[in-house]
């Protein structure tokens, strides 16, 4: 009897140790295979970054190589417009075409603008021409305006290419006004040291807003 009596405790001793072990390990335990899980959630995310940074690297590479700070933008004022002629080829058949177009201007109006107000008018106005970046400045909220009432028009829309067509002319005489007389000037008015410093300004800018 006493060895059953022994036995039976032994039994219920080890179950309850069993169940203290499972009931030790949480709901939420990964379980044995964290380690290979983890490490692979780990690697995917670091090639989704890793990625991401190759992209705007190149991004902003494709206008970076043109040069100084006043090349780097004259180089995106080209490629805008040569999206803005890509729109005014289509016709009210293509609207996934036209939304896909209109979804790229809208990313390079935004890094653009993004780099003139956050260095180039900034200068601008610590060299004694406020007014010219002010003009400059509010172009661009007349920029933003056109966006948003092509955003809400629709592609398919009878006025569309009138209204592209118009938004382009603001965009080109912009362009003209500060590759032909604001900036040059400004650039004269700079040492080397102080373009340099634009320029490196501009394209980090650039590069976190790809």
């Amino acid at each position: 009897m006493a060895t059953r009596t022994q036995s039976r405790s032994s039994n219920r001793s080890g179950n309850r140790s069993g169940r203290s072990s499972s009931s030790n390990r949480s709901a939420f335990s990964w379980g044995d295979n964290a380690g290979p899980l983890l490490a692979a959630g780990l690697a995917g995310a670091a090639i989704g970054i890793a990625a991401n940074y190759g992209r705007k690297f190149v991004t902003q590479a494709v206008s970076g190589i043109s040069g100084d700070w006043d090349e780097v933008l004259a180089t995106e004022h080209d490629m805008t417009l040569a999206v803005f002629d890509k729109m005014l080829a289509t016709d009210s058949s293509q609207t996934w075409k036209r939304s896909m177009l209109l979804m790229q201007l809208t990313h390079m109006l935004d890094k653009h603008a993004h780099e003139e107000e956050m260095v180039v008018y900034p200068a601008l106005r610590d060299a004694d021409q406020a007014v010219e970046a002010d003009q400059l400045n509010g172009e661009h909220g007349y920029i933003k305006t056109f966006l948003y009432d092509l955003s809400q028009m629709g592609p398919d829309a009878s006025n569309w290419l009138e209204k592209v067509r118009e938004f382009r002319t603001l965009v080109a005489e912009h362009a003209r006004m500060e590759e032909e007389e604001v900036f040059p000037a400004f650039k004269r008015s700079l040492d080397e040291e102080q373009n340099a410093n634009i320029t490196a300004l501009v394209n980090k800018e650039g590069f976190w807003q790809a």
